[in-house]
C-alpha cells in the first residue's frame, strides 16, 4: 500500500520494460490505473467513498474504469478533478479493453479493432485488461492479443485481482517482447482493495503525458486475497435482489 513520502523522495526510476535507470527531476506520482464504482454491476463503492479512500491511502491519480460506462467516473471527476481520470473497461467480442481519458462512452460488444478506433478518435490512452488471467471471462487468446498489440498504448502488466502471479508475469513478458508500456491497478471493487497495485511515475497531464510517463513508470503491488472476489458476487446479487439499477445506490461520504 502506498504511503507517498518515501516513494516521492526518489529521483530514479527503473523501467520494468527496458531495465534502464531514468533520472526524474520532479516528485513522483502514484497512480491506480484500474478501479470501479457503483456504476459497475458488481461494485457497491460510491464515488465519494472511492475518493476518500484514495486521499487516505496517498494515491495521487486514480483511473475509474467501470464496466462499459463512464457515468460513475464523471460523477467522481466533478467531485475531485485533481484526482480522478475518466476511464472505461470495455468488453469487446474478444476480451476487455482498459482506457483512460475517455470523453465519450464506448459501447460493449464491438470488435477489438472497432473499440480501439472509437477510443483513438477521442485521443484516449488504451490498455488491455488482465490479458493472461485464465480465470476471467475477459481474458484474451494469444492470437487476438498479437493482432491488437500494434494498435494499443499498453497492456495491464499487474492486476491485483489475478489469482496467479504467473498470469501477471506473462503479461510483463509480453509487454517486453512487443515494446509495449505497462499499466498496473488494483481492479478494486471494494474499498479495501484500492491501492493494492499501482504505477509510480513522473507527473503527467492528459493522455499524451500519460504515454510519456508510463514509458518509465515503476510497477508496485501485491495480489489481493481470493476473498475479494466474493465482494463482487455479493454486489451483483444485492443489486438483483433489491431490484436496484446500477446507479440507484445512494451516495455516501
Amino acid at each position: 500500500m502506498p504511503t507517498n513520502t518515501a516513494l516521492k523522495r526518489a529521483t530514479l526510476l527503473k523501467s520494468v520494460y527496458t531495465g534502464k535507470i531514468v533520472f526524474v527531476k520532479h516528485n513522483l506520482m502514484i497512480v491506480d490505473f484500474h478501479t470501479h464504482t457503483f456504476a459497475s454491476k458488481d461494485c457497491l463503492t460510491t464515488p465519494e467513498q472511492l475518493i476518500a479512500a484514495c486521499r487516505r491511502k496517498g494515491i495521487d491519480r486514480v483511473v475509474i474504469t467501470d464496466h462499459n460506462t463512464i457515468v460513475g467516473a464523471l460523477i467522481a471527476q466533478k467531485l475531485a478533478p485533481d484526482l480522478v481520470i475518466v476511464g472505461e473497461e470495455i468488453m469487446t467480442t474478444r476480451g476487455e479493453i482498459l482506457a483512460a481519458f475517455v470523453t465519450e462512452e464506448v459501447p460493449p460488444g464491438l470488435s477489438p479493432q472497432e473499440t480501439i478506433r472509437c477510443l483513438r478518435q477521442q485521443g484516449a490512452f488504451i490498455s488491455v485488461s488482465h490479458p493472461f488471467d485464465r480465470w476471467r471471462s475477459g481474458a484474451w487468446r494469444l492470437e487476438d492479443l498479437l493482432e491488437i498489440a500494434p494498435l494499443v498504448d499498453a497492456i495491464e502488466v499487474f492486476n491485483a485481482r489475478c489469482l496467479s502471479r504467473q498470469d501477471n508475469l506473462k503479461a510483463q513478458e509480453f509487454a517486453r517482447q512487443h515494446g509495449l508500456r505497462g499499466t498496473a491497478g488494483s481492479d478494486a471493487h471494494a474499498l479495501t482493495e484500492i491501492g493494492a497495485a499501482y504505477l509510480v511515475s513522473a507527473p503527467f497531464d492528459g493522455p499524451d503525458g500519460m504515454r510519456i510517463a508510463t514509458e518509465h513508470a515503476r510497477i508496485q503491488g501485491r495480489l489481493s486475497s481470493f476473498g475479494v472476489h466474493f465482494s463482487s458476487t455479493y454486489a451483483r446479487y444485492y443489486k438483483r435482489l433489491m431490484g436496484k439499477k446500477t446507479l440507484d445506490i445512494p451516495h455516501q461520504a
